[in-house]
């Protein structure tokens, strides 16, 4: 019998591999995107150069493609935490509002002016940055803690809380914060904006850190296992033994810090932020990522890696869009056009 299945595995073509690893495996079919989506930017790229000698072109991808990892680095870190949030069964529409309350705590502390809450006690530098970057941790950890406690608790759908939260996080941090014009000190920039062999790439090491430490946390610990288990069938978690209102909670409170820890980037990387629009479209883009990683909408299904790929190739198509003059509002469109076309995949595969 074993020699018939080698036989059979010998002589299936590789147009049939090729199908068979595509339906059976999300991070297969997102890789070939992904690697083919590369292969057509260079290729434009190349096209479009103005002569130069090999070097020059060489430098001028490097920088490109860091330009795309940089721009993407906070979408990519609170899409970490969607990935949990997803594969879990919820949704979290609230990053993009929670990213400006935690933005703006984050610099009531770092405040280097006269009115700044710490510098008025005479705390500056690094300590005052430090205070600032945990009190926003905390500060994202608590409102995870919201999110998780009305879904786990209060039975709402998480569409519902988090949709009430995106309302009630930008509304609140505009009022308090209409007349603020805090003073972000030139040493925090560092943060995101010190360089390394002349690139400040920071905010990218930044993501990938957190994305090989969240895909031991999905794949290694009973946590990550839990997840899994939650999103695949609640009931029979908890009837398994798994508290399953505790991991809920615990899944928003590890986006609440990620989102936190995004808000830190982008604080300094531009040095303020703009509590109108800043994280604005942040959790489309997130879910957007995640989804075209490969993660069931259904939960219980999807890995980190997916999710760095998914958000990689929104990244190089938005960059590509670019390169090709398309408009901005039709890369949007695009992007929807993607979103759709990956979920119509999965509901393919899951029919088959």
């Amino acid at each position: 019998m074993g020699q018939k299945l080698e036989n059979k595995a010998e002589k299936q073509s590789p147009l049939a591999w090729f199908q068979s690893n595509w339906k059976q495996h999300p991070l297969f079919s997102t890789g070939v995107v992904l690697i083919l989506m590369i292969i057509i930017q260079t290729g434009v790229m190349i096209a479009n150069s103005s002569g130069g000698t090999f070097g020059e072109l060489c430098l001028s991808l490097l920088t490109n493609w860091i330009n795309i990892l940089k721009n993407n680095a906070s979408v990519g870190i609170i899409a970490l935490g969607m990935t949990f949030v997803i594969i879990s069964g919820g949704i979290d529409l609230s990053v993009g509002s929670t990213l400006v309350a935690i933005g703006a705590v984050v610099m009531l502390f770092i405040d280097g002016s006269a009115t700044g809450l710490l510098s008025g006690l005479g705390i500056t530098g690094v300590p005052a940055y430090l205070v600032g970057i945990l009190a926003g941790l905390l500060f994202g950890a608590v409102l995870g803690e919201v999110n998780g406690a009305l879904i786990a608790y209060g039975k709402l759908p998480p569409f519902i809380a988090t949709l009430g939260m995106m309302k009630i996080c930008r509304s609140v941090t505009q009022h308090f914060t209409q007349h603020a014009n805090p003073a972000v000190p030139k040493g925090f920039l560092n943060i995101a904006n010190l360089k390394i062999g002349g690139f400040a790439i920071m905010p990218i090491l930044y993501w990938a850190a957190l994305a090989a430490l969240l895909y031991l946390v999905s794949r290694r610990t009973t946590f990550g296992r839990h997840v899994y288990a939650i999103g695949s069938n609640a009931r029979t978690a908890k009837l398994s033994g798994i508290d399953v209102n505790k991991v809920k909670r615990r899944v928003y409170v590890l986006t609440g810090a990620l989102v936190a820890v995004a808000a830190v980037i982008q604080v300094s990387r531009i040095g303020s932020m703009d509590y109108a629009s800043a994280g604005s479209g942040y959790e489309m883009d997130a879910i957007a990522a995640v989804i075209v990683g490969g993660t069931s909408m259904s939960g219980g299904r999807g890995s980190i890696i997916g999710t760095v790929f998914g958000m990689l190739i929104i990244g190089v198509m938005n960059n590509l869009l670019t390169l090709m003059g398309v408009p901005p509002f039709l890369r949007e469109a695009c992007k929807g056009v993607i979103v759709i076309a990956a979920v119509l995949l999965q509901k393919k595969e899951a029919d088959s």
